[in-house]
């Protein structure tokens, strides 16, 4: 029989909340994240808002030389995997687990943006001896796996994926495979991002990506709605324990949910837009519910990519009719991006963890924003209210630019 894998511990930092729970009220209660930016100063740029993480403080998770040297977006992968590694009650017993078996992937779109251009701009205004000897250690993407993994002196499997907005979702997705194949007991998965930052920014406004409702941001992000304009560009992360099953139940381990299967694709089609046709979305959903074992009836949400830009939810929304045809009507198709924005290479784990959630609790958080509807995302996607609704099944997807898809199917506990 193939190893089952359980997910015995969520941590999160999003716009919402800095911890699990408040990021689940808010998502719950339909809020948004979005503001203005406070993280540099937009004066000059064309979209003045985000999904910020707000009020975190470092200093819960890190002393002062590490706050120092450490990238913010490491700064947010550490914070979650600390509440991660707590909620799975692994903290105090790391001494009764085999430390060669525990592994960690952490995503990430961007690496350490902040630290990118704060040292760019030291090399052009005042040369060379003025950048950071820390610069490149702080930048690598792989510095937020790697500082984790020394934080608990774990041994096992150690790597970063990055493969845009669907990093953590590989990451997520590569950690099962490792499990499944007898190559670790646990790993510590998920992936950060802080890429609110000047240069990010100016690039996804001016490749017109990014709504430009300057005047309302928490209704700018719109998801499947007729007037969507860009997505809202979110910052946090986001940390799952993946744990074997019977490693888990063995240590007496609570267990939110099964990561069930994992399907990914690429479109070969385009560096930025999606394939018109959603075929590398469709066969990311079909491989991952084979994967699974499961049948398309059993599937109650899809946590959809849902940016809210005009051809991605549309692609996506022709993409569940094609796979799930008829039943596609009957399941929900929500985004939770309307409230978080879009958490770049953060984004998969996050949304991951919420679909564990859903199946745990029985509450699918809604698709705020909807004020006209769109004839061409026309499934349920709870709109602006949250739905109780018992779901076996739960699947999230997640796609990068370049065209990388993965769909993550997470299982009712059972």
């Amino acid at each position: 029989m193939r190893r089952r894998v359980a997910i015995t511990g969520l941590g999160v930092l999003s716009p919402l909340g800095n911890a699990v729970q408040s990021t689940w009220e808010g998502l719950v209660t339909g809020r948004s994240g979005a503001g203005p930016i406070t993280r540099f100063d937009p004066v000059q740029s064309p979209v003045k808002f985000a999904c910020e993480v707000k009020g975190f403080d470092p200093a819960q998770f890190l002393d002062k030389k590490e706050v120092r040297r450490y990238d913010l977006f490491a700064q947010y992968a550490i914070g979650a995997a600390e509440q991660a590694v707590m909620d799975a009650c692994l903290a105090s017993n790391w001494d009764k687990v085999d430390l060669r078996r525990v592994g960690v992937i952490v995503g990430t779109g961007t690496g350490g943006l902040q630290t990118f251009e704060e040292n760019a701009r030291a090399l052009f205004e005042k040369g060379p001896s003025r950048v950071s000897p820390f610069f490149v250690p702080m930048y690598m993407p792989n510095v937020a796996a790697a500082l984790i993994s020394m934080r608990y002196g774990v041994k096992g499997p150690n790597y970063c994926t990055v493969s845009a907005c669907a990093s953590s979702a590989h990451s997520v997705g590569e950690a099962l495979e490792l499990i499944r194949n007898d190559q670790a007991d646990i790993m510590i998965a998920g992936g950060a991002e802080a890429a609110i930052t000047p240069l990010a920014v100016a690039s996804f406004a001016n490749m017109k990506a990014l709504s430009e409702r300057n005047d309302d941001p928490p209704t700018a992000s719109r998801p499947f709605d007729k007037d969507r304009d860009g997505f809202v560009m979110g910052d946090g992360a986001a940390v799952l324990i993946l744990e074997e099953w019977e490693h888990a139940k063995h240590r007496g381990a609570k267990i939110y949910a099964e990561v069930a299967g994992y399907g990914m694709t690429a479109d070969a089609y385009h560096i930025t837009a999606p394939a018109p046709d959603g075929s590398g979305a469709q066969d990311a959903m079909r491989l991952a519910l084979r994967d699974a074992g499961g049948r398309l009836e059993q599937v109650g949400y899809i946590n959809a990519h849902g940016t809210s830009t005009p051809h991605g939810d549309s692609a996506e929304t022709a993409a569940v009719k094609t796979v799930f045809g008829p039943h596609a009507r009957t399941l929900i198709f929500g985004s939770t991006k309307s409230m978080t924005g879009h958490l770049l290479g953060a984004a998969g784990a996050f949304e991951a963890a919420l679909c564990a959630l859903v199946v745990q609790t029985g509450v699918i958080p809604p698709t705020i924003n909807q004020f006209t509807p769109d004839p061409a995302c026309d499934l349920d996607s709870a709109p602006n209210k949250a739905v109780k609704r018992h779901v076996d099944v739960a699947l999230s997807n997640s796609f990068g630019f370049g065209g990388h898809n993965v769909t993550l199917a997470i299982r009712r506990a059972a």
